[in-house]
């Protein structure tokens, strides 16, 4: 009976694995999509990006479901607990990613009607290939429990912060060179907070890494660099 017990244990485990690593693909997919979307002003593809998001719904709803059942049905304690409570924590990021990957391609659709500014893109592109590094590398160290490279990506979070600073501020220049670019230019603005909150929950998850493999926290205080004070658009 111990034994068939700790194989159904072993098997929702391995369930949720399964959950968070297809949540995981979906969630990359889905920033990687929506950045060549918006650059090319693919308004196909932004549409998949937003119609993938609720394949991304479901997988969550199920990671709760079967983590709280799992909970009620074999009572874990210590690590065991720490597993299921970090894929319900992971779940809940990536969920959120690809929200703001839906926002991103909710906002293309919205571009594509506008006049375009190639050049006031550039710094997003930036923005994006260092949002989908850091989940790469966050989603790596969540399967490896390597808490070094969910630290390095914890300690990476300035850097995006940074990044959006500066797309802050080149995007105010075109909008006061030109008052015909502040509507393609807030649009962009939108994005760019997009980009950083999603960078945000790469570091939460890094955050859980840590907190599962040590049953500690890392500070509350993040590593942060200045902020454009944008709130996030949908």
């Amino acid at each position: 009976m111990t034994e068939h017990t700790v194989a159904s244990y072993d098997k929702d485990l391995g369930q949720l694995g399964r959950y968070i690593a297809e949540m995981g693909g979906l969630a990359e997919k889905m920033i990687s999509d929506a950045m060549d979307a918006l650059l090319a002003m693919d308004v196909d593809l932004a549409r998949a990006v937003v119609s993938t998001d609720t394949r991304l719904d479901v997988l969550q709803r199920q990671v709760e479901e079967l983590a709280i059942l799992t909970i009620a049905r074999r009572q874990p304690m210590a690590v065991d607990l720490r597993e299921i409570v970090a894929a319900i924590r992971v779940s809940g990021d990536l969920e959120r990613v690809g929200d703001l990957a839906k926002n991103i391609g909710r906002r293309t659709l919205k571009l594509a009607e506008e006049a375009p500014i190639p050049r006031a893109a550039i710094g997003l592109k930036h923005m994006g290939d260092s949002v989908q590094l850091q989940l790469k590398n966050v989603l790596d160290a969540y399967a490896s429990r390597d808490i070094g490279k969910a630290k390095d990506v914890w300690e990476r979070d300035a850097e995006l912060d940074a990044m959006e600073d500066s797309v802050f501020r080149d995007l105010l220049t075109f909008m006061m060179e030109d008052p015909r670019n502040i509507s393609f230019c807030t649009h962009l603005l939108f994005c760019s907070k997009n980009l950083e909150r999603a960078g945000d929950h790469a570091t939460n998850i890094a955050e859980t890494v840590h907190f599962l493999v040590t049953g500690q926290n890392l500070p509350m205080e993040r590593p942060k660099g200045s902020t454009s004070m944008m709130t996030t658009g949908k």
